[in-house]
């Protein structure tokens, strides 16, 4: 498929595909007239692209262990692995383990907010996460 079927079909741009290409993230095939050509393998690799530019991680970071990530573990290549990657990988562990930490205290902090709102406007209403039930 085209650019912008791949697009459409993983939640990116035309725009967005071309800089995961520039950034070396992503090598679509080309056709004869030099259209970039996605199979079903490059949309997986999109998905899993922006799934972990959302988490946080950078491009660079990315880019070096996309091709331990997009195989499975039994056949994972390890000769680039490197202790430097090793402590970029468990800092940027660690990292993200913060940010986790972080949202979901925001979360909770949000949905305590959010109840003691609707019972002071005696709007109680069931809350996900939550097992009151409204009252009558």
């Amino acid at each position: 498929m085209h650019i912008g079927e791949a697009a459409q079909h993983t939640g990116t741009t035309p725009r967005l595909l071309r800089y995961y290409e520039q950034k070396g993230l992503l090598v679509p095939g080309r056709s004869e007239n030099g259209y970039r050509e996605y199979d079903e393998n490059a949309l997986g690799r999109i998905v899993q692209i922006r799934d972990l530019l959302q988490a946080g991680l950078p491009t660079r970071l990315i880019q070096q262990i996309l091709p331990c990530i997009s195989t499975p573990h039994s056949s994972i290549r390890f000769s680039g692995l490197t202790p430097e990657m090793v402590a970029l990988l468990e800092a940027e562990q660690a990292r993200l383990t913060t940010r986790i930490d972080c949202l979901t205290r925001n979360r909770d902090a949000i949905a305590d907010y959010l109840a003691a709102l609707r019972e002071t406007n005696g709007q109680q209403e069931h809350t996900p996460g939550r097992t009151e039930e409204a009252s009558v």
